[in-house]
């Protein structure tokens, strides 16, 4: 059996972190099991679905570096699921509901009052012809249901049906068919919902691991009914997964836009950092910054998986960031380096002089104009360190420059100014770069050289 998994976003808005987490848990496992992934569009929300939204969930997972082996719409597989329904039609297992919203909200209240759990009570299965046509004359149109397994004779009278599996990371799961509503199929509009749609979908591209967020639990329960009632007598195997929620506990979505995907790229995160994060939270792996997709998949396993929620807080990324970026080789940066400006001989030194001290990449411009243009503004020195500078600017040894400048020169202000410790070292640091830390002077003298060293002598 060839591994095959699919991420399934509706493209109603841009994905979020936890999104991202899906789709990367589907991705690492077929990497680590020279599988398949399949990027699918659930569109069939035609008021709702943007082909811009998409388009940007693609280059979003891209950013991420998931790249799928095939992309498929739902919008363009309507007769697949028109066919499906009539089989189920046919097998007397899909039937038409005329209620409206507001007439199945009231029973599920009356149910409620009653003690009864607020699931529907195939209500329209004992509709007469004379009921139905009254019904599409007032101009009604009916929805589609499906009829789940959970009667003997009567559907009328429901009793208790377990359906169950083995989840790859929740474990052993059991769903009480009895205790749901018949899922509806299809929209009084014609429009085909998820539920459905999603099951012929899984059966034609042969998908063998649903891997999804552990709110599709109860959704699992009737899509394995529906495997089953549409002739798939071996279903996908399921495993759910954790939801990433913040700190506090809070959801995230995408209609609000928190944590999206690409205002993480916006704020100048590193890929690798958004996607540790989004992996590693909520599993008994340490959450640390994984330098690519091979080694990250070499720490993730399904079964490592917490059953609580993976919550994660949104400063951890930076964190993250900082640690990539102090370890990331000059060859990975150069391209990125160069949009900013920075090439040329000095710009591997500066690079690997400025990168313990980034937060993100683009820092690097800052120090970049500071090193070629000096301080924005004269440091603010008492009397005494400015004319402890001066002194110490007089004895700037000749060039050549190189590594050991800075700690010859030290040596000599020392000596000759009796200073030492913080006094002899930050009114130097202030007058060279303006600020009271940043990378270590013995590396950034040398790119300044003795005549732009001396241009910041107060």
């Amino acid at each position: 059996m060839t591994v095959t998994v699919r991420f399934a976003p509706s493209p109603t808005g841009n994905i979020h972190i936890g999104n991202a987490r899906t789709a990367l848990f589907n991705w690492l496992f077929a990497m680590k099991n020279g599988g398949r992934f399949i990027q699918r569009f659930d569109d069939t929300d035609f008021g709702r679905s943007r082909q811009e939204y998409a388009d940007a969930i693609l280059y979003d997972l891209h950013w991420l570096g998931i790249f799928q082996d095939a992309t498929e719409y739902q919008s363009k597989r309507i007769d697949l699921y028109r066919d499906a329904l009539e089989t189920l039609k046919a097998k007397g297992l899909a039937y038409a509901c005329y209620e409206t919203p507001e007439e199945l909200d009231l029973r599920r209240k009356v149910r409620r009052t009653r003690g009864l759990p607020p699931v529907y009570g195939r209500e329209s299965l004992a509709l007469t012809h004379a009921q139905i046509e009254e019904y599409e004359a007032d101009g009604r149109r009916p929805h589609w249901r499906f009829m789940l397994p959970n009667f003997a004779a009567d559907p009328l009278e429901t009793r208790r049906t377990e359906v169950t599996w083995n989840d790859l990371i929740r474990g052993g799961e059991t769903v009480d068919l009895s205790s749901v509503s018949d899922p509806v199929l299809v929209r009084e509009d014609g429009t085909f919902l998820y539920t459905m749609t999603s099951v012929v979908d899984d059966i034609d591209m042969g998908i063998s691991h649903i891997i999804r967020g552990d709110d599709h639990v109860t959704n699992a329960g009737v899509q394995l009914a529906l495997f089953r009632a549409l002739g798939a007598e071996t279903p996908p195997i399921y495993a759910h997964h954790n939801l990433l929620t913040t700190a506090s506990g809070e959801g995230l979505s995408k209609r609000s836009g928190a944590l999206s995907i690409g205002s993480l790229r916006e704020q100048g995160l590193e890929a690798m950092a958004v996607a540790s994060l989004a992996v590693l939270t909520g599993t008994s792996e340490n959450v640390s910054a994984v330098e690519t997709m091979a080694e990250l998949a070499q720490k993730f396993e399904l079964e490592a998986t917490s059953r609580s929620a993976a919550k994660f807080d949104p400063d951890d990324l930076v964190a993250l960031n900082r640690a990539l970026l102090h370890r990331m080789p000059f060859e990975q940066a150069r391209d990125r380096l160069a949009v900013l400006g920075i090439s040329g001989d000095q710009a591997e030194p500066f690079w690997n002089a400025v990168r313990g001290n980034l937060d993100r990449l683009h820092d690097a411009a800052d120090w970049w104009k500071l090193v070629k243009e000096g301080p924005g503004e004269e440091p603010e020195l008492s009397d005494m360190d400015r004319e402890f500078v001066r002194e110490a600017f007089d004895l700037l040894p000749p060039e050549p420059w190189d590594g050991g400048v800075w700690s010859g020169w030290i040596d000599e202000v020392k000596r000759s100014t009796n200073r030492k410790g913080k006094a002899l070292f930050m009114p130097l640091r202030l007058a060279i770069t303006g600020r009271p830390s940043g990378p270590e002077l013995a590396d950034l003298l040398p790119l300044l050289g003795r005549e732009g060293t001396l241009a910041r002598r107060p």
